[in-house]
C-alpha cells in the first residue's frame, strides 16, 4: 500500500537534496525570508547544533530583558522590602537569562506568555481588575449613598431633638430672666438692708448713749419694772438738760474765780484792790440758769411715740438684715432614649456610622484579598505556556487542526502525482479544521468563543445589579431631597411691666424685687431641614466607562482569542519546525482516511435514518408534497448527506418516492448515485475504491 506521504522519499535524495533550497513551507519564514536578509533568515531557522555560541549570548541577552520587565510587573508592586525585591529581580532575570541561552523549550514556553496572557488564562487575571472596577464604581457609591441615608436619619432624629429643646428654651425664657432678675434684684436689696443696718447704727448710738448724765444718782431704793424706750430716752433726754445747766452754772463760777484772780494780780493796792475786784465775787449771779431746769423738765423737746416707732423700726431693720438671700436653681432630669439602654443620639450615630465603616472596611479588605488571589493567577499563564510547549512536543493530536502553508505543499504534490487530494475540503471537513490565513471566525473556533462569551455572563449581572442597585438608590435620595425640604418657623412675644411708684424706702424694696418682673422679650426663629437632607452622589460617565472598560476588555479577550490562539502553534513550529512538519503529515493523513470512509458512513448514517419511522409532522408534510408538487417550493430543504441549505444549483433523487436533495459535490463524491434509495456500497465512486486499495497509513 502507498503512504500518503512517504517520509523517507526526502531522505533518500542524498546530498543534493539537501543542498537543494526548498521553498519556506510555513507563512512565517516566507515572510521572513522576503524582508530580512538572508543570512538573518539562516540564523533563525538554523539547525541547533549551528551559531551555538551566537545563541547563547543573543539568548543570555533577551533572556536578561524579558526578566526585568517581568520584574516591573509582577516584583515591584509587591509590598516588601527593598532589598528582598533587588534578589527576587536578580534571581528571575538570571533564570530567565539562564533558560533562553540554553533550552529552546523555554524560549518557546516564554514567548507564548502573550498569547496566553491575551487567552483563557489571562482573562482570570483581567477579571481582578473588572472585580476591582465594580467594586471601586457602583458598589462603592451605593456604600456611599447608604452611609449618607444613615447621616441623614440621624441627622433628622437630632433635629427634632434640637427643636424640642429650643422651643423649651424659648417658652422659658421669660420666666428664666424674671427668675435672674429676681435673684440680682435680691442681692441688691441685701446689700441696701446693710446700708440700712449700717445708717441705723448711729441712732442706736444715739439712743442707748449713757454720756451727759448718770443714772445712778436717780436710782430710787425700791425696785421698779424696767422703763421703756420712750421712758429711758425722756429721761435721758430731761437729765442731760439738767447736766447740761449743771454744767454752766460750773463754768460761770469758775469764769468769776479766774476775772478776780486776774483782778488781784493786776490792782496790787491792797484796799483798792478788793474794792475794785468785788464784783468778781459776785458767783450768785450764775445761779440765774437754775431757771431753765424747770423748762427742761416740762418742756422737754421728745415726741410722745418716739420710742414706739424706735423699737418697730428697729425690729423691722433686724429682721431685713438677718437671714434674706435669694437663689435660682434648676433641675435638669435625663431620661433614657432606648428602654434599658442609656445611649444618647450623638452615641447612637457615631455607633452606626462606625459600624458602617468597620463593614466597609472588611467589605474593602476582603474585595483587596480576593483580588491578590486572581492576582496570582498570572502564575497560571506561565503554567499554561509550559504546559502547551510540552503537549505540543510530545501529544501529535494536540491542538492539530490548522490547514497551513505545508499542509497546501503536500496537497499540490500528491495533485501532480495524481494522486487523491484533499482540498478544497468539503463541508463536512472544514467544520473540523481551521485555516490560520482567513480572518473570518470559523466554526472550531466560533464554538470555542461563545463558550468564552458564557463565563463573561456573571460578571456582566454583577456589574448589571450593581449598577441598578446604585442607580435606584441614587433616585431615591434625589426625590427625598427634592420633596422633603421642610422650613421651621417659631415667632414668640412677650411683655410685662409693673410699676411702683412713691420714693419711700418701701417703694424702694418693691421696685428691687416686683420691678424684676418687668421683662419684654420678642423671639424669631427661623430654621430648616436643609442640612439633613441626603445628598446622593450619583455616579459620572467617567465613572461608568471606568467600571465597564475591564468587562469590554474581557469580551475583547474572548473575540482576540481566535487569533491569539492561532499565534500558539505559529511560535511552536518556529522553534520546533521538525515536529510541525510531522503533525501536518499526520493530520493530512488522518484527513485522508477520513474522506474514504466519508461515503460509506454517509450511506450507512442515511440507511439508520430511513429505518426510523418518520414523525406526524414530517409524514404529513411529505404526504401534502406528493399530491401538490408545487409546495416544495416553499419547504426549506438541505442536503441529506451534509446538511448544506437547499440551492438551485442542488441535485435531487429521479426516484419519485425518494425526491432525496444532494449538494452538487456530494452528489459528485456518491457517484451520482442516490444513497437513500440505493442499497449495499454501490454509492462508493470508483475513484474511491481505488484509493482505497493503494492507501497505507
Amino acid at each position: 500500500m502507498e503512504p500518503a506521504v512517504a517520509p523517507g522519499r526526502e531522505h533518500s535524495a542524498g546530498t543534493e537534496a539537501r543542498r537543494r533550497q526548498k521553498p519556506p513551507n510555513t507563512t512565517l519564514k516566507r515572510a521572513v525570508v522576503s524582508l530580512l536578509p538572508a543570512p538573518c533568515s539562516r540564523f533563525l531557522w538554523s539547525r541547533p547544533d549551528q551559531y551555538r555560541s551566537s545563541k547563547f549570548f543573543l539568548g543570555a541577552g533577551v533572556g536578561t530583558l524579558l526578566g526585568l520587565g517581568l520584574c516591573q510587573l509582577l516584583i515591584i508592586p509587591m509590598n516588601i522590602t527593598e532589598t528582598r525585591k533587588v534578589q527576587l529581580s536578580c534571581g528571575l532575570a538570571g533564570v530567565t537569562a539562564l533558560g533562553w541561552a540554553t533550552s529552546p523549550h523555554f524560549r518557546c514556553a516564554s514567548l507564548l506568555v502573550a498569547p496566553k496572557f491575551l487567552g483563557k488564562e489571562g482573562r482570570v487575571y483581567v477579571l481582578s481588575f473588572v472585580l476591582a472596577a465594580i467594586y471601586k464604581g457602583p458598589v462603592a457609591n451605593a456604600w456611599h449613598n447608604l452611609e449618607e441615608v444613615t447621616r441623614s436619619l440621624g441627622c433628622v432624629a437630632e433635629l427634632q431633638v434640637n427643636h424640642s429643646r429650643q422651643l423649651w428654651r424659648v417658652s422659658t425664657a421669660p420666666l428664666r430672666g424674671v427668675m435672674e432678675d429676681m435673684a440680682r434684684s435680691g442681692q441688691t436689696l441685701s446689700t441696701e438692708m446693710q446700708n440700712i443696718s449700717h445708717a441705723f447704727v448711729g441712732l442706736n448710738e444715739e439712743v442707748a448713749s449713757e454720756a451727759g448724765y448718770d443714772l445712778r444718782q436717780r436710782r430710787h431704793p425700791d425696785p421698779q419694772p424696767a422703763p421703756s424706750t420712750q421712758q429711758l430716752y425722756e429721761m435721758k433726754t430731761k437729765l442731760r438738760c439738767t447736766y447740761v445747766i449743771e454744767l454752766g452754772m460750773q463754768r460761770c463760777r469758775d469764769w468769776f474765780n479766774e476775772k478776780h484772780e486776774a483782778c488781784m494780780a493786776l490792782v496790787v493796792v491792797p484796799l483798792i484792790s478788793h474794792l475794785l475786784c468785788l464784783p468778781m465775787k459776785f458767783k450768785f449771779l450764775c445761779n440765774i440758769i437754775k431757771v431753765m431746769h424747770g423748762w427742761c423738765w416740762d418742756k422737754i423737746p421728745v415726741e410722745g411715740n418716739f420710742g414706739q416707732m424706735y423699737d418697730q423700726v428697729n425690729k423691722s431693720v433686724s429682721s431685713l438684715s438677718q437671714d434674706f438671700g435669694t437663689s435660682v436653681v434648676s433641675q435638669e432630669e435625663h431620661r433614657e432614649m432606648l428602654l434599658g439602654a442609656n445611649v444618647s443620639a450623638e452615641q447612637l450615630m457615631e455607633e452606626v456610622t462606625s459600624h458602617l465603616r468597620q463593614q466597609s472596611t472588611h467589605l474593602g479588605q476582603a474585595v483587596s484579598f480576593f483580588r491578590l488571589l486572581l492576582s496570582c493567577t498570572f502564575l497560571l499563564v506561565f503554567i499554561s505556556a509550559f504546559s502547551y510547549t510540552k503537549r505540543y512536543c510530545q501529544d501529535i493530536c494536540f491542538d492539530n487542526l490548522y490547514v497551513t502553508t505545508y499542509f497546501r505543499q503536500i496537497d499540490a504534490r500528491r495533485r501532480k502525482q495524481h494522486k487523491r487530494t484533499l482540498l478544497p475540503l468539503r463541508r463536512a471537513e472544514v467544520s473540523d479544521v481551521i485555516f490560520p490565513c482567513r480572518v473570518a471566525m470559523q466554526p472550531p473556533e466560533l464554538r470555542s468563543m461563545v463558550l468564552e462569551l458564557l463565563e463573561c455572563i456573571p460578571p456582566l449581572l454583577l456589574l448589571l445589579l450593581a449598577c441598578g442597585l446604585d442607580h435606584a438608590l441614587f433616585t431615591m435620595l434625589s426625590i427625598i431631597q427634592q420633596h422633603s425640604f421642610v422650613q421651621y418657623s417659631f415667632h414668640s412675644s412677650h411683655h410685662l411691666a409693673v410699676q411702683v411708684m412713691g420714693t419711700s424706702l418701701m417703694a424702694r424694696l418693691l421696685r428691687s424685687t416686683i420691678g424684676a418682673l418687668n421683662t419684654s422679650s420678642d423671639t424669631r426663629l427661623e430654621t430648616s431641614n436643609f442640612a439633613c437632607l441626603p445628598q446622593p452622589r450619583g455616579m459620572t460617565r467617567q465613572q461608568y466607562m471606568g467600571s465597564c472598560l475591564p468587562l469590554a476588555v474581557l469580551v475583547l479577550l474572548c473575540l482576540a482569542q481566535v487569533y491569539t490562539y492561532r499565534l500558539r502553534r505559529v511560535i511552536a513550529a518556529f522553534y520546533f519546525p521538525k515536529r510541525e512538519k510531522s503533525r501536518v503529515l499526520y493530520l493530512y493523513n488522518k484527513l485522508l482516511q477520513q474522506r474514504q470512509s466519508f461515503i460509506r458512513r454517509q450511506q450507512k448514517r442515511i440507511a439508520q435514518r430511513a429505518g426510523q419511522h418518520p414523525g406526524l409532522g414530517r409524514s404529513l408534510l411529505e404526504w401534502c408534497c406528493r399530491h401538490w408538487p408545487c409546495l416544495r417550493r416553499w419547504m426549506h430543504r438541505s442536503c441529506t448527506v451534509c446538511g448544506a441549505p437547499e440551492t438551485p444549483q442542488d441535485r435531487v433523487c429521479p426516484v419519485p418516492a425518494c425526491s432525496a436533495p444532494y449538494c452538487g459535490q456530494c452528489w459528485r463524491e456518491a457517484g451520482g448515485v442516490c444513497l437513500a434509495c440505493t442499497p449495499g456500497d454501490h454509492g462508493l465512486s470508483q475513484d474511491s475504491s481505488e484509493e482505497d486499495a493503494g492507501y497505507a497509513a
